[in-house]
């Protein structure tokens, strides 16, 4: 037996990831006592200036906006009771298909094997007994949510550590639901069109492929004032508007895919340390 906590980590691409998919894990394995370690590896400089000015457009500072973001990570971190923070700093390498995706320092454009590295030392420091990051697609596509499971998997090759592994999803019924709220939230929102709908239809997992169902309702309010602390930035607004109340029914269970284990833990299971205590 030892008198390490049980650790967690979780492996972000940018300041307010930690927030939207895992902030109620991280609020509720932090109250009970396991140690949470949040890993953020961009700066956020593509995110939104002062004012909702976007990247590319007149006053858009990206180091202004890095130190601002900055600010709301250690807001969101409190909020959540996270109890380590570790920040890679690379340059947020903006969407798909933007010009920042080969700026010099971005994410994007940074070798796996020189993040993984670096990642790699910081499992050996903490020596998580679970590791959270996101699928092959960054859930949705975007080159650091790409980059952060690319750096993550590598790392864990690496560090020769055996944590069990989850990437996050969501539930195809989550994602009905997410829709039927946005349209009751948000009247004006227009039709997606028939590309837009088809990979909206490809975000996330049909529920029986979902093996990890964690209850954190007891923790939304500290994962809704998590975003409220990154309200600079415009895709967290409509979470916001929600209130606190729809927001729990919403965002009340994350749900992972266990893709590494050693425990034998039964699936599905509803707790990422099922087999560990």
């Amino acid at each position: 037996m030892t008198d390490r906590p049980l650790t967690l980590m979780a492996v972000h691409a940018h300041p307010d990831d930690e927030a939207t998919g895992t902030g109620g894990i991280l609020a509720r394995y932090a109250a009970e006592g396991v140690r949470t370690v949040l890993v953020t590896c961009t700066d956020g400089g593509c995110g939104d200036g002062p004012g909702g000015v976007k990247p590319g457009d007149p006053g858009h500072d990206p180091a202004a906006v890095a130190r601002m973001r900055r600010q709301e990570l250690d807001a969101s971190r409190a909020a959540l009771g996270i109890s380590d923070l570790e920040t890679l700093d690379y340059a947020d390498s903006g969407m798909m298909g933007w010009p920042s995706n080969d700026a010099p320092g971005s994410f994007w454009r940074t070798p796996v094997e020189e993040g993984a590295a670096r990642l790699a030392d910081l499992m050996r420091h903490y020596r998580p007994d679970v590791v959270v990051t996101y699928d092959e697609n960054g859930f949705y596509g975007h080159p650091d949510h790409i980059q952060a499971h690319r750096i993550t998997m590598a790392a864990l090759e690496l560090s020769g550590l055996t944590p069990k592994v989850y990437w996050t999803t969501m539930p195809h019924s989550a994602m009905r639901r997410f829709g039927e709220i946005m349209s009751e939230f948000q009247e004006d929102v227009p039709e997606p069109d028939p590309a837009e709908a088809a990979a909206l239809a490809e975000i996330g997992l049909p529920d029986d492929q979902v093996t990890t169902w964690v209850d954190t309702t007891a923790f939304s309010d500290r994962k809704f004032d998590a975003l409220a602390a990154h309200a600079s930035q415009g895709e967290n607004i409509f979470f916001l508007k929600m209130g606190k109340e729809t927001f729990a029914e919403l965002m009340g269970t994350e749900t992972f895919v266990r893709v590494r284990d050693t425990t034998g833990a039964a699936l599905p299971e509803n707790d990422l340390f099922a087999g560990l205590r």
